[in-house]
C-alpha cells in the first residue's frame, strides 16, 4: 500500500530496514522539519521496533521467541512484552473462531494439532508473527501523538497506521495494489484515523496457514485488506479471513467498527459496506 496527502504543510519522511522489510514514517506539520525534538522521538521509535524485532524475530536465533520454542525459557520467565503478545494471541484466537493462532506447524512438519505444543516437541511452535506486526506499528505510532497538531503514516510493509490531527487537514490517501499486478492500484482510501493492513498470497506464496488443519489456507481468495480503528485488530482479521477463504466477506462484515476489501481467486472485488466510502457494488467486480 502507498499513501499520498494534499495540501503544502511541512513535511518530512523517513525509511529504515526493520523486520526484514522497509518500515516508513510520514509526518505532516510545523515541526515536522527540523526539529531536534521531533528527531529524537523518531529515533526512539525506531529503537522500539528493533527491540521488538529482537524479542519476536523467527529469523534469529537469539531472539526469547525462538529461546521459547526450543523450551530454553518459559513463558512466565519471558519479557513481559512477549507475555502481553501471548495473551492478545489467544483473544485473536477467541475473536476469530480460531482462524487466527499462534500456535503453528514447526518448519518442517507441515501439520499438528494440540494447543500449547512447542516445536521442541515435533509439531507446533509459537509463532506470533502475525499479530506482532502490527500490535508493534501501532505501539509505535502511539508515540507521536506527543508531537502536537501533526498528522502521521507509519507503514511497515504495506501495514499502516494512520493519524490527522486536524479535521479541516487532508486524509491519507492510501492506495491498494493489485495483488495479481503490483503496478496496479485497485482502489484508494482516505485514511485519518486507525490502520489498514492486507494478507494475501502475491508477495510471500502460500504462507498463511489455516489453524484449524494445519495446512496453508486454500486459494479461494488472492488477497484481504482491513481498516479499522486498531491496526493490530486489523492485520489479525485480516490473516483469519484469509484462512477462512469463501466466507470471508461474510465474516468481517459482521465486525464491529471494521471495513474490508476481498479480491477472490477469480480477481473480482468484493466489499463491506463503507470501505473507503463506498458501496460494495462500487467495487464488486474488477
Amino acid at each position: 500500500m502507498t499513501a499520498w496527502a494534499a495540501g503544502s504543510m511541512s513535511r518530512r519522511a523517513w525509511v529504515e530496514q526493520i523486520m526484514g522489510m522497509p518500515v516508513s514514517l510520514h509526518l505532516r506539520g510545523p515541526r515536522a522539519a527540523g526539529d531536534s525534538a521531533v528527531e529524537q522521538l523518531v529515533t526512539a521509535l525506531f529503537a522500539h521496533l528493533r527491540t521488538v524485532d529482537a524479542l519476536f524475530s523467527t529469523y534469529r536465533a537469539d531472539s526469547e521467541i525462538m529461546r521459547l520454542n526450543r523450551g530454553e525459557l518459559r513463558l512466565d520467565a519471558c519479557d513481559p512484552l512477549v507475555q502481553e503478545v501471548a495473551d492478545l494471541c489467544a483473544e485473536a484466537a477467541r475473536r476469530t473462531d480460531g482462524y487466527f493462532s499462534a500456535e503453528l506447524p514447526a518448519p518442517g512438519h507441515p501439520t499438528g494439532t494440540g494447543a500449547g505444543a512447542r516445536a521442541s516437541a515435533g509439531r507446533l511452535w509459537f509463532d506470533p508473527s502475525g499479530l506482532v506486526k502490527g500490535w508493534a506499528v501501532e505501539r509505535a505510532a502511539a508515540r507521536l501523538t506527543a508531537i502536537d497538531g501533526h498528522d502521521y503514516y507509519l507503514s511497515a510493509g504495506g501495514d499502516i497506521a494512520a493519524y490527522v490531527a486536524d479535521p479541516v487537514s487532508p486524509a491519507w490517501n492510501v492506495g491498494i495494489c493489485d495483488p495479481s499486478d503490483s503496478t496496479r492500484v485497485l482502489a484508494t482510501v482516505p485514511v485519518r484515523s486507525g490502520g489498514m493492513a492486507t494478507s494475501g498470497s502475491a508477495a510471500r506464496g502460500a504462507h498463511i496457514v489455516n489453524p484449524r488443519t494445519g495446512r496453508p489456507a486454500s486459494s479461494d481468495l488472492l488477497a484481504v485488506t482491513v481498516t479499522g480503528p486498531s491496526l493490530m485488530w486489523a492485520d489479525v482479521y485480516a490473516t483469519a479471513a484469509f484462512a477462512r477463504g469463501s466466507d470471508a466477506l461474510a465474516w468481517l462484515a459482521g465486525l464491529d467498527r471494521t471495513a474490508a476489501l476481498v479480491v477472490t481467486a477469480d480477481g473480482a472485488r468484493h466489499a463491506t459496506p463503507g470501505f473507503g466510502g463506498a458501496e460494495p457494488a462500487a467495487v464488486h467486480t474488477r
